[in-house]
């Protein structure tokens, strides 16, 4: 094929399934842009290089699980384009979304990193909320219109590579996945970098059946949570115990009081960060 002008990377580990659907959509793509689609197992042990070989795309493993940065940092140097895309393996995208974030990188030639909409999508419904919650997933709404922002989510994100030559690669010692493309990106501010939202370019964060009931969800919010207290205690941004504690209480006054099913989600990613900040953590040298 003639060089790709986006190389679209999927990093991946043990979740052979929503890949599937991931590769089927990207797969789908209605465009004339030349792209590439670089799987990069980090050391699964299910079937994911069974998946991609089957819908015939190229898959570069790592030999053990090392981190979601490290499989994004190896698509970078197994691709060839211009403009690299990330995406999770449990995301669907439309078949216009490709062409809606190549334009978009078109329309704002300065900027040198891009997101775009995330829509919660949970197949089977999701446990019952009052409307004062967020979605028990990552999502990302700012609007109908393009604009300039300080952080879009790995989900979808796109950066030139230009800018990672010249930022430097993402930071493979973040081995929790959260602030992980945070990090990059306010390398990228810092250094006069412009990130530019563009509305166009949404996709679907998808949650099965299976997953999208309240014990599943409350386990990875749980999960979630712990590693956001981490990465806000890496950064010197960890609020204090205290304040943590009355988020927790206040998560559960929300559920019992409105009797509020998703309440327990929010409580159990407040959980884990009341159980993070509470695990000694290491002397700083």
């Amino acid at each position: 094929m003639d060089t790709p002008a986006v190389t679209v990377v999927v990093p991946t580990r043990g979740r052979a399934a929503y890949l599937e659907v991931t590769l089927d959509s990207l797969l789908r793509q209605r465009t004339d842009i030349p792209h590439e689609i670089l799987v990069v197992d980090d050391g699964a042990a299910d079937s994911t290089r069974e998946v991609a070989a089957r819908a015939g795309l190229r898959c570069v493993s790592h030999a053990e699980p090392r981190s979601l940065n490290a499989a994004r940092n190896t698509g970078i140097r197994e691709g060839r384009a211009p403009l690299v895309a990330f995406v999770d393996d449990d995301v669907e995208a439309p078949p216009g979304w490709l062409e809606a974030l190549w334009r978009g990188a078109e329309r704002h030639p300065d900027a040198e990193a891009f997101g775009g909409p995330i829509r919660a999508r949970f197949e089977g419904g999701a446990p019952r909320g009052c409307g004062r919650e967020d979605p028990p997933i990552t999502t990302l709404d700012l609007g109908a219109d393009d604009r300039e922002v300080d952080f879009v989510w790995g989900a979808n994100l796109a950066v030139r590579r230009s800018a990672i030559e010249r930022i430097g690669s993402f930071d493979e010692r973040i081995v929790r996945p959260h602030g992980d493309e945070e990090e990059w990106l306010e390398r990228l501010r810092a250094a006069g970098g412009r990130v530019v939202y563009l509305a166009e370019a949404g996709l679907d964060h998808r949650r099965t059946r299976a997953d999208a009931r309240l014990a599943p969800l409350a386990r990875a919010a749980y999960t979630r949570g712990r590693a956001a207290r981490a990465s806000d205690s890496r950064r010197g941004r960890a609020p204090r115990l205290a304040r943590e504690l009355r988020v927790l209480a206040g998560c559960g006054w929300h559920t019992v009081r409105r009797a509020c099913p998703q309440g327990v989600i929010m409580g159990a990613h407040s959980a884990g960060r009341v159980v993070e900040a509470l695990r000694p953590q290491p002397e700083r040298r």
